[in-house]
């Protein structure tokens, strides 16, 4: 009848209201919780299943910096964009701020870090070129392998919770393969083959491999901004795209990638480890310790000023060597003798 139509129609709709409100007081209260004078809020999307920090390259290469800054930051795993709907985004002192390249001048401006200042003019002009090619180039042929050809297996690494999760990942996962295709449409490189792209990732990747060449870091010995930006994007090859032609050439014939990507992990993220480690890269002791890691944790506040020694490296991990004795973390280990030495096992 009419009024048990209009009794349901009331009752649905103050149920409604009620959850609005109670989600407005629940977001009051997160924004109360933000409020922290001096604290870098570093806002970023949730950590996936498969232990790597984060499936966005720019994510993963802002909280990076963060680290090899030693700046203290707090995360938040909201999945709310800036107000130019940008991720991630920083908040310091009521502050919003978003793209990584203003976030980091604002730091530098802000608190004075610089990653940068050993480096000269013509460095520092290399540094931005290099940027620029694995970010606005190299960049959307690995999103395009993540989220396009390699789409079931990065279904199963995005972490989303509640009793219709597996249908809300099916339909981001999917809305994200069209935005991706879109855009890259757009920008011009998804108009070639998926032959054609993977020739210039291809590319791409053996002018990193190129450049790093025996160092340390891309730009020396010394880690710079630009290792935060390249590490942020060959973490997704190296850890995210299982059995893929990016996968197979960084862990294959373009090994000193894969050292360069283990050495700021094991550098910057103690913690970060999980089962499905690439044993390549490891002695028979190193990869025994290895397995004292703890899981990656969603800090809710986190430094790693009293993780590292004075040097800089882990207090509670033994540096990983090569069969010859050689520490990973060095730049002086022979990569053709190593690369030889693999083949022949």
């Amino acid at each position: 009848s009419w009024w048990k139509k209009t009794l349901y129609l009331t009752g649905g709709a103050l149920l409604a209201a009620a959850a609005y409100l109670l989600h407005e007081l629940l977001a009051i209260r997160k924004e109360e919780e933000l409020d922290s004078k001096d604290a870098i809020i570093l806002h970023q999307f949730s950590r996936p299943r498969n232990g790597v920090p984060s499936l966005s390259p720019f994510c993963l290469k802002m909280e990076t910096y963060l680290r090899m800054a030693d700046l203290p930051y707090q995360n938040y795993f909201d999945g709310k964009l800036s107000p130019q709907g940008k991720m991630p985004w920083i908040e310091y002192n009521h502050k919003k701020v978003s793209g990584t390249e203003f976030i980091i001048d604002f730091l530098e401006e802000k608190l004075g870090v610089n990653l940068n200042k050993h480096l000269g003019p013509h460095e520092r002009a290399v540094s931005r070129a290099v940027t620029k090619m694995v970010e606005e180039h190299l960049y959307w042929t690995l999103a395009y392998c993540q989220w396009v050809e390699n789409l079931h297996e990065t279904q199963k690494m995005v972490s989303l919770f509640g009793p219709f999760s597996d249908l809300l990942k099916w339909i981001f996962c999917h809305l994200t393969k069209g935005i991706v295709k879109r855009e890259m449409y757009g920008h011009g490189i998804g108009r070639f083959s998926e032959e054609e792209m993977y020739t210039l990732m291809e590319k791409d990747m053996r002018t990193l491999a190129g450049l790093l060449g025996d160092k340390k870091y891309i730009m020396g010995s010394t880690v710079s901004t630009v290792d935060a930006t390249v590490f942020g994007h060959l973490a997704q090859a190296m850890w995210t795209l299982p059995g893929t032609r990016p996968e197979r050439l960084i862990k294959g014939e373009l090994i000193n990638l894969a050292m360069y990507c283990e050495r700021i992990r094991r550098k910057f993220w103690p913690e970060w480890h999980h089962d499905d480690d690439n044993t390549l890269y490891e002695s028979e002791e190193s990869s025994e310790a290895s397995k004292t890691y703890s899981p990656l944790q969603d800090f809710s506040f986190y430094s790693r000023t009293e993780t590292f020694d004075e040097e800089g490296n882990s207090i509670s991990q033994t540096p990983d060597t090569d069969y010859t004795g050689h520490s990973l973390f060095d730049s002086d280990v022979d990569m053709d003798e190593y690369r030889d030495h693999e083949q022949c096992k």
